[in-house]
């Protein structure tokens, strides 16, 4: 039966309980959306953003993969669950994230797995190819993803769990003021280790960096991650604007007080830590625990 207008649905504890669990699932769906559809288009196209020449003449080319455009996105929603679900919910999201990533694996290699209409080569057991040396469209999006994917799943997980610790650190070393540092200090850092991480592993890996075999290696890997980051930190700069005004605007809509959060996420470690000793004392075969017969 479906539910009146305005009905709370059995799961549902109160009208706010509903409103805040709504509004992470916006925030946790915009992530994982991003997450999967920057995975598919990953390195298929490289944006030039800018080209000249260097002194010596030798020339420079500022580029991005395609798949970088949505991803700053991703940080900017953990932010935001970071700063009104805690640290728990944020790492939650992440690792849903990653099962995401196995999930697109799994599809697309079933996917290729499967008998089709490609005409195959007797000889070879191969898929034929076109007068311009290219398979089927889905095969080359396949052949991109599988790397993209693999670069992305290992950067990601470093990249994400980085801003969710990072961001964290700098509320605990801000007593929960200065929402610019948390913002801006988290995802800029945390930026730099998945674009290192997504460059090398796509060039070592997957072999899908447009380089040019006549310039030094060294020079164009550090070319993408400085052009890459660069973008991804100019993002992060802006984002601040819409960060500000949204956690000003969902103080209020959801009823929760970061201070108070951080509070409790504070009291929440402190008991977590207590506990582990009380444990390891148990543990312990030189404490004798003495009970009333």
């Amino acid at each position: 039966m479906k539910p009146e207008s305005g009905q709370l649905h059995p799961v549902e504890a109160s009208h706010l309980h509903a409103r805040r669990e709504r509004v992470f699932l916006v925030f946790a769906g915009i992530f994982l959306g991003t997450l999967a559809m920057l995975n598919i288009l990953g390195i298929s196209r490289f944006i030039k953003l800018l080209e000249f020449e260097t002194p010596g003449g030798a020339p420079l080319v500022f580029a991005i993969a395609v798949g970088v455009l949505p991803y700053p996105i991703t940080f900017l929603c953990t932010d935001f669950i970071s700063e009104f679900y805690g640290r728990k919910r944020a790492n939650f999201v992440v690792f849903v994230g990653l099962l995401l990533n196995i999930w697109v694996i799994i599809i697309i290699w079933l996917g290729g797995l499967l008998p089709g209409f490609e005409t195959i080569d007797p000889t070879t057991g191969a898929i034929v190819r076109d007068a311009a040396g290219r398979l089927p469209v889905f095969f080359e999006v396949r052949a991109l993803t599988f790397g993209a994917v693999t670069a992305s799943m290992i950067a990601y997980m470093a990249a994400q769990f980085c801003d969710v610790y990072v961001f964290h650190f700098w509320k605990r070393v801000t007593k929960g003021r200065l929402l610019w540092v948390r913002n801006n200090g988290s995802t800029m850092i945390s930026q730099l280790v998945d674009t290192t991480a997504v460059i090398l592993i796509t060039h070592y890996y997957a072999h899908a960096l447009p380089v040019d075999p006549a310039q030094p290696l060294a020079r164009q890997l550090a070319l993408f991650i400085l052009t890459g980051y660069a973008f991804k930190f100019v993002i992060a700069a802006f984002d601040t604007i819409p960060f500000y005004i949204g956690v000003h605007y969902l103080k209020g809509y959801l009823q929760l007080d970061p201070m108070k959060e951080h509070q409790a996420d504070k009291e929440e470690a402190v008991i977590s830590h207590q506990l582990s000793v009380i444990s390891d004392q148990f543990d312990n075969p030189g404490i004798r625990l003495i009970t009333d017969n």
